[in-house]
């Protein structure tokens, strides 16, 4: 496997950094790392301990001040010279990213691609921090508000994105003068370990100091807990299911920090009598394989309109059936596999469930085996009618299972169809009808953080926030106003004249 060798990655290697200094510590745990695609062990990766991590908080500490005393255009210039960096190594990461995880190759050079465009995005974002001026009650008084660093960022992701989302926080973090410490999902942690490697380089040309991008890959209890429960960690993003989400919440939340979540996705689009199914075909099914369905934003709920309701269906059969599942290296392949055998378990409970509460497989529910899948971690892409009633259709599958769901009424009964789960991640309309759009974007419409018309639920660009409603968490990452939240916001008034007059017009005389 040339791209290892192209990212400098051992079998053996530490899971801990605190910049470019890699930690040995006593640690007699290893994860070890293997791959969906074959089945094989690739990575033995040294877990971090206590003593670790308080090293890496002590580096982070001392690394902090310096940073956030470097002007933020300049902490833009050094953000540039990472995403140049990954686009000298795009395809070997990529490549890494596909053998990780599963997904296919042209998404896991999307996936660097993505890490390259908020690198760019938080470049001239360094150079726009704004805070706001406004009118004062109060003669010769001046009322503005003004924005500064948190401190430590600590940031926990998920492994479908093993690279991404680290950029979406790591970036936006370090232009508002936060160091950052994190903390990869252990399904993925070799993408973490190129990465900082890539990140490490470029800290030693630019002479800065150890602590401003660190890396910890340790366990949840050992460290994932410390994390949580950390008075010196003020800020921490957490990206994965809505159950630990509420673990992170609570935990972070007793010791009064703050938290960026970006939990499950129930993602649902609705074809309308007025869908163009030349553009909603296509984008229901790569919102429904993309990744494996395991995506935050996969596609997982579809409301048709009765009146076009066998038309679909029978376009959806036939591009399954054409779909390519096997080795996601492979070009000419649409699907790989899922990470792991647990994901393979979870697929297969809940294919038992739809048939158990009255659904209906139309295509798909099996798993594949034979040669050509040699790590038995390749499914079938799935369809399946549904009545939108049934228990498994508000549960997040992370697979790729896509439920038909057939309604008859306008388009306020797709909308209350596609509001009534818990989730609120990403949602799509596909009509040429404009009252049933902006109807769907109103605020009787949608109730989901991202509201599409006439695309799917899957691949946000970074210029807009990025996160959901409900048990998706109400975090937001990316673009927009997004970078506030990790930064502490300081309202300030100033009194240029030679009186006191106080707010609300109150009399306070002193003799």
């Amino acid at each position: 496997m040339n791209f290892l060798d192209e990212l400098y990655l051992e079998n053996k290697m530490s899971g801990t950094s605190t910049g470019t200094t890699w930690l040995s510590g006593k640690s007699k745990k290893h994860l070890l790392v293997s791959s969906p695609v074959d089945g094989e062990t690739f990575a033995h990766i040294r877990k971090a301990t206590v003593e670790n991590y308080e090293e890496v908080l002590g580096q982070a500490n001392k690394a902090f001040p310096v940073w956030r005393s470097l002007p933020a255009p300049r902490r833009g210039e050094i953000v540039r010279q990472i995403g140049l960096r990954l686009r000298d190594f795009k395809l070997p990461l990529g490549t890494l990213i596909a053998y990780e995880t599963g997904k296919t190759l042209q998404e896991g050079l999307g996936e660097v691609q993505e890490v390259i465009d908020i690198c760019d995005y938080c470049v001239g974002q360094s150079r726009m921090l704004y805070g706001m001026t406004t009118v004062s009650e109060r003669p010769d008084h001046r009322l503005f508000e003004q924005y500064h660093p948190l401190g430590i960022a600590a940031i926990i992701t998920a492994f479908n994105f093993p690279m991404a989302l680290w950029g979406w926080n790591a970036m936006i973090a370090a232009i508002c003068g936060n160091v950052t410490i994190w903390k990869p999902s252990s399904r993925a942690p070799v993408s973490a370990i190129a990465l900082q490697k890539i990140v490490a380089r470029v800290l030693e040309q630019n002479d800065l100091p150890e602590g401003i991008f660190s890396l910890i890959i340790g366990d949840r209890d050992t460290i994932g807990e410390r994390i949580l429960e950390d008075g010196r960690i003020p800020l921490v993003s957490f990206t994965g299911s809505a159950v630990a989400g509420r673990v992170t919440a609570g935990k972070v939340g007793r010791r009064l920090g703050k938290t960026i979540l970006e939990l499950g996705g129930n993602n649902g689009i609705i074809i309308t009598e007025h869908a163009d199914l030349k553009l909603a075909v296509p984008a229901v099914v790569f919102g429904a394989v993309g990744t494996s369905g395991q995506r935050c934003t996969t596609t997982r709920r579809l409301f048709i309109h009765e009146s076009r309701y066998e038309e679909v269906k029978a376009h959806l059969c036939r591009a399954y059936a054409r779909l390519k599942i096997g080795n996601p290296l492979l070009e000419a392949n649409h699907m790989g596999p899922l990470i792991d055998k647990n994901a393979v378990k979870a697929y297969q409970k809940a294919v038992k469930n739809i048939s158990k509460q009255g659904g209906t497989i139309i295509f798909g529910g099996n798993v594949l085996k034979g040669d050509e899948y040699p790590s038995q971690c390749y499914v079938e892409p799935t369809l399946a009618e549904v009545a939108d009633h049934l228990p498994i259709v508000r549960e997040e599958t992370f697979a790729p299972i896509l439920y038909l769901i057939k309604y008859k009424g306008g388009v306020e009964q797709a909308i209350a169809l596609n509001n009534e789960v818990d989730q609120g991640l990403s949602s799509a309309i596909f009509s040429t009808n404009h009252n049933q759009i902006e109807t769907f974007l109103s605020a009787k419409g949608s109730d989901c953080g991202i509201a599409n018309v006439n695309l799917g639920t899957s691949g946000a660009e970074i210029g807009g926030a990025f996160g959901g409603e409900k048990d998706t968490g109400g975090g937001r990452e990316c673009g927009s106003d997004a970078w506030k939240n990790y930064m502490r916001r300081q309202t300030v008034t100033i009194n240029y004249g030679t009186t006191l007059p106080l707010a609300q017009g109150i009399r306070f005389d002193i003799e």
